[in-house]
């Protein structure tokens, strides 16, 4: 196995390795391996040092900002305050000035005092108890070995916790789930406590000792996951419970939020209370040994552990599940399951889980259950697209200004609090947000990322003064000039001064227009209508507008040239009135052909560059421009228009909501050509050939099989299958919804 080492972030810390319960469903004392027996019943002294060392080394090796270790057992509160305080010192002193360490215990909770937590507040140890639901659910495996119950006590133990001065140490509530309890009754009971998390665990089993199902239903544990969902959601899902949380989040294009789902490599290694360094502890549950991998904290280091082919196997990601998981379009969410869930003595754990039916069915019925509140409004709604992009703007500028460097913050803070000031005025602020969410704003943003430079803060001055000229205000901006030019964005370029000089010019709004003022010979121009060429002015045209929308001709915007194709100079005017005229041409064929998607396109759509070459091209620009080359007939720019318009509106929808996750793990085939593509190439080129094969037919063969590939596709999120809906219903609206291939292929 190859690749890079996963360093580890978690370790389970086994403190004492007898338990003053006898739950007859426990991993540890009931399942195949027993190496218990042969432990020492609690952590010795050098165990512990050793372990503190060995923290601090992967801490520092793999430059880790924190690590988190678990105390365990059995039970660990058997190990006594005295030892747990040892166990609590040593670690904390060991990783102080290396790493944040994030201490925790999983405990059954019948021990528990406030002398333990009183200890725990001292250290920050996070408390997690195990309580599997009412009295009788608990009581049905929580048991001493008496057959007395232990649920008195831990109850006693979980209303502890809640107490003002130690509400802040509670972790939650862990509940193993056995059907036959009823699932509304364990919520209610665990919800009633007001923890502040549940997590829902389905029992350890394997194929070669599967999980009971006493009625034989194959997905016994997803209905009674999913009577919980309900009930969770009808209590308006206040409390957070991780299983659901982690679907919801998978479904969305987000990460798993726990071990046993998802396709995050593992980052755990377990340390037995005699020093054994052990993979995950549910593997007790397949066979004698499944979990050792004969290292110890005295003689070896985490990344020995790391190395280990058991530990790689586990850090494959979708490598590392079986075939048919592989293809299922429910992997990224559930992850195989559990690995432990997968072993099967005949091939080891190239298996999916034994719980796979539950899983599937679980997944998909939140997906249906939760479409609603997961999808984004900008799939549907186009105006909440637009909004999204300018709030992304918005944030983007946030972030460059919270990374300026010293060099140029001068400035750049300068034209900065000239925009919190125009800001302050209504009219001001609709100005600035009208500059700030042009298209070629993202372009420049992009550009800059992180850093500030020149350039930079040019290009934020003149957008100040920019929105300054537009709302009229009184505000003079200096704003930074390069080869005797100065851009203002979304109103045009003036010359200032002679070709190759550089410096800074004054602007300040005058009347319907504005003034400039600058060092140097012939050092004033007075604009007197910002639409008009005179002077020096040279102003962005709008074309189009007979009989179609106008569109604003962008052949000056320094950050146009964002596109495959290189952008072409500054049109003539009787160039921009040809394209204006061919413009409205074009314009006629696609209202006549596709309305909605023309009506769509002509309230969006802000900025079109013309480009040297002849072809439609989408830029690193945010949504609402297009590059557009002349060339051809009316109706193949009206078809270029209409693919440009689809393709720069999937990347804006890219921008702002995940349509697909985990891109590239898979290979796809294209229906329209021979070749394998990533996922979000099929996606993005079946978005396209819908819009545009409303308009030309022929452009729809092999749409509808694509479709029916992305629907089954592991990558596709819920706003992604929202997305496929939507195209679906495109075609189903259109007198050209079924191609002539496809057509055919229904008649044979």
């Amino acid at each position: 196995m190859t690749g890079p080492l996963v360093p580890f972030r978690e370790v389970v810390l086994k403190v004492h390795s007898r338990c003053d319960l006898a739950c007859d469903h426990c991993y540890i004392y009931e399942h195949a391996d027993q190496s218990w027996r042969t432990r020492p019943k609690s952590i010795s002294d050098e165990a512990i040092s050793w372990t503190a060392r060995r923290l601090a080394e992967h801490a520092s090796e793999h430059a880790l900002d924190s690590m988190s270790v678990i105390l365990h057992g059995g039970e660990p509160l058997l190990a006594g305050p005295a030892r747990l305080r040892r166990v609590c010192e040593e670690l904390t002193s060991a990783l102080d000035g290396i790493a944040e360490l994030d201490l925790r215990i999983h405990t059954n909770g019948v021990q528990l005092s406030p002398r333990y937590l009183d200890l725990f507040a001292e250290f920050d140890v996070k408390v997690g108890i195990s309580l599997d639901g009412d009295r009788a659910a608990n009581d049905r495996h929580r048991l001493f070995a008496n057959g007395r119950s232990s649920h008195p006590l831990v109850l006693r133990a979980v209303q502890l916790l809640r107490e003002d001065r130690y509400r802040h140490l509670d972790l939650g509530l862990l509940c193993t789930i056995d059907i036959r309890n009823d699932p509304v009754a364990v919520f209610d009971a665990l919800a009633e406590l007001d923890p502040p998390q549940v997590d829902f665990l389905l029992p350890h089993a394997t194929w070669d000792d599967p999980p009971a199902r006493p009625d034989g239903s194959p997905t016994a544990y997803a209905d009674w996951l999913l009577a919980v969902f309900d009930r969770w959601t009808e209590q308006g899902r206040t409390l957070p419970v991780r299983l659901f949380s982690s679907v919801l989040s998978t479904l969305s294009g987000g990460p798993s939020l726990t071990e046993s789902l998802g396709l995050a490599p593992t980052d755990l290694v377990v340390i037995e209370t005699d020093g054994q360094l052990e993979q995950v502890d549910s593997l007790k549950s397949a066979y004698e040994g499944a979990a050792a991998t004969g290292f110890d904290v005295f003689s070896h280091s985490f990344d020995d552990v790391a190395a280990h082919p058991g530990v790689r196997a586990r850090q494959l990601g979708l490598a590392g599940v079986s075939e048919t998981c592989r293809t299922c379009p429910v992997v990224r969410s559930c992850g195989g399951g559990l690995y432990t869930h997968r072993y099967r003595s005949s091939n080891g754990f190239d298996n999916p889980s034994v719980y796979c039916s539950d899983l599937v069915t679980l997944v998909r019925a939140v997906e249906e259950r939760a479409a609603a509140s997961l999808g984004s409004p900008v799939v549907n709604e186009p105006a909440e697209l637009v909004r999204a992009g300018q709030d992304l703007n918005r944030t983007l500028l946030a972030a460059l200004h919270a990374g300026a460097g010293a060099r140029e913050r001068a400035p750049w803070d300068e034209a900065w609090e000239l925009a919190v000031g125009i800001e302050e005025s209504e009219r001001g602020a609709g100005a600035l947000d009208e500059v700030l969410g042009h298209p070629y704003t993202r372009t420049w943003l992009l550009d800059a990322q992180d850093r500030v430079d020149d350039r930079a803060a040019g290009r934020l001055a003149a957008s100040v003064a920019a929105a300054a000229v537009r709302a009229r205000l009184e505000l003079t901006v200096p704003v930074p000039y390069d080869d005797g030019r100065l851009f203002l964005p979304t109103l045009g370029e003036v010359r200032v001064g002679e070709p190759g000089e550089r410096g800074r010019a004054l602007v300040r709004a005058a009347g319907e227009g504005f003034q400039v003022r600058w060092d140097g010979p012939g050092g004033a121009v007075d604009i007197a209508d910002t639409t008009v060429e005179a002077g020096g002015w040279s102003p962005l045209r709008r074309v189009g507008g007979d009989g179609g929308p106008r569109f604003t001709l962008d052949d000056l915007d320094p950050y146009r040239a964002c596109f495959d194709a290189p952008v072409a100079p500054r049109l003539t005017p009787r160039e921009a009135r040809v394209w204006g005229t061919r413009l409205d041409a074009a314009w006629e064929s696609l209202r006549r052909k596709v309305p909605v998607q023309a009506a769509e396109a002509a309230e969006v759509l802000v900025a079109l560059t013309p480009l040297a070459a002849g072809a439609t091209h989408a830029g690193t620009h945010g949504y609402g421009a297009l590059g557009l080359g002349a060339d051809g007939t009316d109706e193949e720019l009206a078809l270029a228009l209409l693919r440009g318009f689809r393709r720069t509106k999937f990347r804006a929808l890219v921008g702002v909501t995940d349509l697909y996750a985990a891109d590239g793990e898979w290979e796809h085939k294209a229906p329209w050509s021979q070749e394998t593509v990533p996922f979000s190439k099929l996606l993005s080129e079946t978005f396209e050939r819908v819009g545009a094969g409303l308009f030309e037919p022929r452009i729809l063969d092999g749409v509808r099989h694509a479709l029916d590939m992305i629907e089954m596709a592991p990558e596709l999120t819920v706003d992604g299958a929202r997305v496929v809906a939507g195209l679906r219903k495109e075609l189903a609206g259109s007198t050209h919804g079924t191609s002539g291939e496809e057509k055919a292929q229904e008649r044979s």
